[in-house]
């Protein structure tokens, strides 16, 4: 079973103190002979370097807050329950073979998530 692992995403915004503007910052890596040690941060905007991401003045990054908790809570209902299992790749007319999938009415190719007006449901 896959288990679920969060992956911290980097801010890279900075108030600069050189330029005085909020800009982008760029990691560096920094190595002593071929070994790396850690990283740099360098302002897109004027070039100041830091030397660690302790001392560069990352902004505070806010969530966006689009949707309310109930919105979380309800899942979206797109289909009817009538329209369920109502494409062609749940058709008994539904011809499968290795080189494509077609039609066993009109004779012509279709995609599983095709919708005919000849559709029947495959017997299960």
């Amino acid at each position: 079973m896959c288990e679920k692992t969060e992956v911290a995403v980097r801010q890279l915004e900075i108030k600069c103190s050189g330029c005085g503007e909020i800009a982008m910052a760029r990691a560096e890596a920094v190595y002593e002979g071929f070994k790396r040690v850690g990283e740099a941060y360098v302002c897109m905007s004027c070039g100041m370097r830091y030397a660690s991401a302790e001392e560069t003045p990352f902004v505070a990054q806010k969530r966006p807050n689009v949707f309310t908790e109930a919105d979380r809570d309800a899942a979206p209902q797109v289909f009817d329950a009538s329209d369920r299992q109502h494409c062609c790749a749940w058709c008994r007319h539904m011809v499968l073979n290795p080189f494509g999938q077609r039609c066993g009415v009109m004779n012509r190719f279709t995609e599983a998530t095709d919708v005919c007006g000849d559709f029947e449901k495959r017997p299960e």
